[in-house]
């Protein structure tokens, strides 16, 4: 009898090293969660903080203030557009005369409008897009 009581003392004394093992785990854990948790949210005021910057920063009379007051650029009106033509497999784009057409027909499909910069300075042909895949 002696015996078994020592067995279920040392059995008693295991299970309760595992009750507190278990405990201590669970409070290290719920201290973990809590510290994601505080992280989630001030994640979260970061990306709404983010979000409001991105809408002021994009608004369309932001830019053209910056436009104008920083870059000194300007509207493109009449006077300033230049019509381009490139021939169909040309590499380079000729000065065109500007056409004169009533108010109401529409653009020709093969001229394009450039802005000229205040310098007048000459214009870049921009790159043509890579052939994916189709025919020429």
């Amino acid at each position: 009898m002696n015996r078994l009581n020592i067995f279920l003392l040392i059995v008693l004394l295991g299970c309760a090293l595992s009750v507190v093992n278990a405990t201590n785990q669970q409070r290290q854990l719920f201290v973990q969660l809590e510290r994601a948790q505080s992280e989630e949210r001030q994640l979260q005021q970061d990306y709404a903080q983010l979000q409001y910057q991105q809408s002021a920063l994009s608004k369309t009379s932001r830019i053209e203030q910056l436009a104008t007051d920083t870059l000194k650029m300007q509207p493109a009106s009449t006077g300033d557009t230049q019509f381009l033509t490139l021939a169909p497999g040309a590499s380079v784009a000729a000065n065109a005369p500007i056409p004169t057409m009533p108010a109401s027909a529409p653009a020709p499909t093969t001229a394009r409008t450039v802005k000229r910069p205040a310098s007048r300075a000459p214009l870049r042909q921009p790159s043509r897009p890579a052939n994916r895949g189709g025919t020429r």
